[in-house]
C-alpha cells in the first residue's frame, strides 16, 4: 500500500511536464502566426493607376504612389483611390454607368431649347481624381456631385440655344461653353476630381413625327443651300462676260463721244476758217459756199457755170477740178 501511494505520483508529474511544453509550443506556434498575420498586413502594393491615402487613427496623414509600402499595423489604414480617367453616361446607360445610381438616366436626356422645341441629348463626361484627400472626405459621393453640375450645366446651356444649333452646327461650341462651366463650378467647391471632358453623343428631336418634321426641315436647307451654290456659281460665270461686255459698250460709248468732239471740232475749226475767208473775199467764199453746197446736195448732176452777161457758158464736171 505504501509503494503503491509513493510510486503513484511519479506518472502524474511526468504527464504535467508534458502538458506544460505543449502549452509553450503551442503559445509560441500562434505567436509566430499572429506575428505573420501582422506583418503581412503591414505591407501593401499601390497599382500604378492608384494612389493611397494612409490614414493614422483614421485621420488622413499621407498619400502614396505606386510600389509596395509599410504600414502600422492597427494603427495605419490605407484607402486606395483609382486616378485614371474614368467616365460616365448622362441621358443614356453605359457599362460604366450598370451599378451607379447617380444623376445618369434615360429621362435626363429630354431637354429644352430657347426656341422651346423639346430634345434628346445624350453625353459622355470624362474625369479624375486630382486630390484623393478631397475626393475621399471632401464630399460623400463626389462622381455623384459632378454628374448633378454637369446636368445643370447641360441644361442651362441647351437653353439658350436653337434647336438648330444643339442638332447641327452649334455642338462644339455648346460642348466647350459646357465643359468651362462645369470646371468653373468643380474650382469653386474643391471636392478633388477634375473634368476632363465632355461631349455629345447624339442629338435627335423626341418624337418620330419631329424627327421626320426635322429631316424634312434639313432636307429643304440642303436644298436651299444647293440652289444658292449653284446661283452662286453661274454668278461668277456670267459676271466676268456681263463685266467684259459693259466694259466694251463704255469704251464704244466713249470712242463715239470722242469721234463726235472731233467732228465737231473740225466743223467749228472748218466754221472759222471759212469765216476768215468770208470776210477778206465776201464775194468769193460766199460764191465757193454755193458751188460746195450744191455739190454736197446734188452730187451726180451736171454744173453750168452762165457768166453774168450770159455770153459765155463753161461746163465742168466735176466741181473739184474747178480752179
Amino acid at each position: 500500500m505504501n509503494d503503491f501511494v509513493n510510486k503513484g505520483p511519479g506518472p502524474v508529474n511526468i504527464n504535467r511536464g508534458s502538458m506544460k511544453k505543449a502549452g509553450k509550443a503551442a503559445g509560441i506556434v500562434i505567436a509566430v502566426i499572429v506575428v505573420l498575420i501582422i506583418l503581412s498586413g503591414s505591407f501593401y502594393t499601390i497599382q500604378e493607376e492608384e494612389q493611397a491615402v494612409v490614414c493614422t487613427f483614421g485621420v488622413p496623414k499621407a498619400v502614396t504612389q505606386s510600389g509596395l509600402h509599410f504600414k502600422i499595423p492597427l494603427i495605419q489604414t490605407v484607402r486606395k483611390v483609382n486616378t485614371t480617367i474614368q467616365g460616365f453616361a448622362i441621358g443614356y446607360s453605359s457599362d460604366s454607368d450598370l451599378n451607379y445610381n447617380g444623376a445618369e438616366g434615360v429621362d435626363n436626356s429630354m431637354m429644352i431649347t430657347s426656341d422651346y422645341n423639346f430634345i434628346h441629348v445624350d453625353f459622355y463626361a470624362e474625369y479624375r481624381v486630382t486630390d484623393p484627400v478631397k475626393a475621399l472626405y471632401a464630399s460623400e459621393d463626389p462622381r455623384l456631385i459632378l454628374a448633378n453640375i454637369a446636368q445643370n450645366c447641360i441644361r442651362t446651356t441647351i437653353g439658350s440655344y436653337g434647336v438648330d444649333a444643339v442638332l447641327t452646327t452649334g455642338k462644339n461650341e455648346i460642348q466647350s461653353n459646357i465643359k468651362n462651366m462645369i470646371l468653373e463650378k468643380l474650382d469653386a467647391i474643391d471636392i478633388g476630381v477634375q473634368l476632363v471632358n465632355i461631349t455629345i453623343q447624339d442629338a435627335e428631336p423626341p418624337t418620330d413625327e419631329v424627327i421626320q418634321a426635322f429631316k424634312a426641315v434639313e432636307t429643304a436647307k440642303q436644298g436651299k443651300e444647293t440652289a444658292l451654290n449653284n446661283a452662286n456659281k453661274y454668278r461668277n460665270e456670267q459676271i466676268p462676260s456681263a463685266e467684259a461686255e459693259a466694259d466694251k459698250i463704255v469704251q464704244d460709248a466713249e470712242a463715239k463721244k470722242q469721234a463726235r468732239i472731233n467732228e465737231a471740232e473740225g466743223q467749228v475749226a472748218r466754221f472759222n476758217s471759212m469765216y476768215e475767208e468770208y470776210v477778206k473775199y465776201p464775194a468769193v467764199t460766199k460764191q465757193r459756199m454755193f458751188y460746195e453746197t450744191m455739190e454736197d446736195v446734188l452730187p451726180d448732176m451736171k454744173i453750168i457755170i452762165q457768166g453774168a452777161d450770159g455770153s459765155s457758158v463753161q461746163q465742168i464736171m466735176p466741181l473739184d477740178k474747178f480752179n
